[in-house]
């Protein structure tokens, strides 16, 4: 793996994880059902964690959403899931942290943002008494700043002190400067009652990729504390995933942010599993990481069985997918294997070679045959039309042998 040089953080324990920059990246996710709606709330966490989520998040706005989440954390706790369940308080999160002491003591995790704790007067209020309990149970505490709902006392100043300059700066400039300026009062009023370093995540979340990455950098050149990673209001599908990996990977290879999250908009019959999936990919493509083996696979072009070849690149992607958890418990390090299925005689016997191991096909005019490479030597030529039975048997085999 070849780690950039992280940013050196003191170590947050959220639950049963460490976050900071010497334990690796964090994946997290949230939910997007009611919180007080149990039985989805349940389902849809229990698939983000059966997807590899780290951490999972979810809001916490109303009396009903309070009594709900120690109930269904017993549950999980219960079914043998020990991911840390984190809770997200907007406006009255303190008045529900007091007024329900099993919520507070069951989350491992508390988010609050200094943008709509309070007013004036009932800000300071308001947020030491969130710190308070925090300190209380002993729980760390995301200051989590959002460019949708920035302090706006703080912001009004900022955008009037710019208006009087001679050449006043870009707005989006004073945004991410309003952000920035936000996450360091609120942790230095943090500091101020109390709370250390060691239990403090600061993230800033802006909507647009250049002021998201002017505003972690800054951040993390003036703090050391845990950062959490995220584009916000990122959008749905492609633009979506492009954006926040955009964003999320200049940040990383910097050794910016500790813990991340890909905010997607759900597409209609999209799984809420996607996000965890991209930051997988993501972490995996960066070599930060591994999760599961990698295929790699030439675009095609004229010269390539384009039905055949295609095929069999998903065929062998689905073969892995379904044997990759049976793989990580039985053969620990198998989610750094790279698997190749290349189309033509051009790249396709050099890529194969790079690989652990591959399969390089004719190209579209020759017959069906196929020559296999593992650890960068010619292991076997295959002809008929069991080229795909007969790889991913050869496949399962090499695993055996190697992590076995």
């Amino acid at each position: 793996m070849s780690n950039p040089q992280r940013r050196k953080t003191p170590t947050v324990r959220v639950g049963s994880v460490s976050l900071g920059s010497r334990h690796h990246v964090v994946i997290q996710s949230m939910t997007d059902t009611p919180t007080s709606d149990t039985t989805a709330t349940f389902s849809q966490t229990r698939a983000l964690i059966n997807c590899g989520t780290e951490m999972v998040r979810w809001t916490v706005s109303s009396e009903k959403d309070a009594r709900a989440v120690p109930k269904m954390i017993r549950k999980l706790q219960k079914e043998g899931y020990t991911t840390p369940i984190i809770g997200d308080f907007h406006y009255i999160g303190h008045r529900l942290l007091k007024d329900h002491p099993d919520m507070a003591k069951s989350l491992s995790k508390y988010r609050i943002n200094p943008g709509n704790v309070g007013t004036r007067q009932y800000h300071d209020k308001n947020f030491a008494a969130f710190i308070g309990i925090a300190q209380k149970y002993d729980k760390p505490v995301r200051i989590g700043v959002n460019s949708g709902s920035l302090d706006q006392d703080l912001l009004k100043a900022l955008l009037a002190r710019n208006a009087k300059k001679k050449r006043p700066t870009d707005v989006r400039k004073i945004l991410v400067q309003a952000a920035v300026e936000s996450a360091l009062r609120s942790a230095e009023m943090a500091h101020k009652l109390g709370l250390k370093n060691n239990r403090i995540v600061l993230s800033v979340k802006m909507s647009g990729v250049q002021e998201c990455l002017a505003a972690y950098t800054e951040l993390s050149q003036r703090t050391d504390c845990v950062l959490h990673l995220g584009l916000t209001e990122a959008g749905s599908g492609l633009e979506g995933i492009t954006s926040s990996v955009a964003a999320l990977a200049v940040l990383l290879k910097k050794g910016v942010g500790d813990t991340i999250r890909v905010s997607l908009t759900p597409r209609p019959g999209d799984p809420r599993t996607q996000e965890v999936e991209v930051c997988q990919n993501l972490l995996q493509t960066l070599e930060l990481r591994s999760f599961t083996p990698r295929v790699i696979s030439c675009p095609g072009c004229g010269r390539t069985m384009s039905r055949a070849y295609q095929a069999l690149a998903e065929d062998v992607k689905n073969f892995i997918r379904k044997k990759t958890k049976k793989w990580n418990q039985a053969y620990p390090g198998v989610e750094s294997l790279t698997v190749a299925v290349m189309g033509c005689v051009v790249n396709g016997p050099g890529e194969s070679r790079h690989a652990d191991i591959g399969i390089s096909l004719p190209g579209a005019s020759e017959k069906e045959s196929a020559v296999v490479y593992a650890d960068g030597q010619l292991f076997k030529k295959l002809k008929g039309q069991n080229l795909k039975k007969d790889f991913l048997y050869i496949l399962e085999r090499y695993i055996e042998g190697r992590w076995g």
